[in-house]
């Protein structure tokens, strides 16, 4: 078996550029800690007190360079109740849904929705993903756009009703009544 010299500089150029990878992940990690965390709590707070929305933007760092800025719309009571006997019933607790900029393993930054859930009550929706961003690309018009997003799909939510069914979601043999006649 015999490798040329173009063999071993393909194998070269892609250490070069796994090496460049692992620095980027500790140059994104410095970034996030030394000044994008406090930037995203920063634009969060003002922008909830410009709008008056009562909510908590807070930090989160459980684990080390997997940190994370939530903003929390909180738990509230869901207005339904489970019977527990005795004409006694527990109240069912809805989360009302949370932005996240969460750090990933490699520093870059993922930004998620969680929908409201009430417990009991059907499983919560999986996070809805917005973009990963290079911390370094992460600017307050981003930020703005992400909280429109978020207060479009929780609105959507505390909504819902089925007089606007989505295309995908239409019963399939309602479809033939509605097609228009020839």
């Amino acid at each position: 078996m015999t490798f040329t010299e173009q063999d071993y500089f393909n194998f070269q150029r892609k250490v070069e550029h796994y090496q460049e990878v692992l620095k980027n992940a500790e140059r994104y990690r410095e970034y996030w800690n030394k000044a994008l965390k406090s930037d995203l709590l920063n634009v969060l707070q003002k922008a909830v007190e410009l709008a008056k929305l009562a909510c908590t933007v807070e930090e989160r760092s459980e684990i080390q360079n997997l940190g994370a800025v939530v903003l929390s719309l909180g738990v509230s009571r869901s207005g339904l109740g489970e019977p527990v006997g005795n004409g006694l019933h527990r109240e069912l607790i809805k989360q009302n849904g949370s932005l996240v900029y969460q750090q990933l393993f490699n520093g870059k930054v993922l930004v998620l929705i969680n929908l409201p859930y009430i417990e009991k009550y059907g499983e919560p929706l999986p996070p809805k993903t917005l973009a990963i961003y290079r911390p370094e690309e992460l600017k307050e018009p981003y930020i703005i756009r992400h909280l429109e997003s978020f207060m479009s799909e929780v609105t959507t939510w505390e909504d819902y009703d089925d007089d606007r069914p989505d295309e995908n979601q239409r019963i399939g043999f309602k479809l033939n009544f509605e097609q228009e006649e020839k």
